[in-house]
């Protein structure tokens, strides 16, 4: 029972911090992506 109380927290912080690695890396595309687009139009 002690190994559930303590493992399953571990499993589900792992598996959250791996999903929103993921989105952040994906904003970050976004933004360069977009200040590239911003750079356009004021040239």
């Amino acid at each position: 029972a002690q190994v559930a109380n303590v493992g399953f927290p571990i499993a589900v912080s792992i598996y959250l911090l791996v999903r929103v690695e993921a989105k952040i890396e994906s904003l970050t595309a976004s933004i360069y992506e977009l200040a590239k687009v911003i750079e356009g139009i004021k040239n």
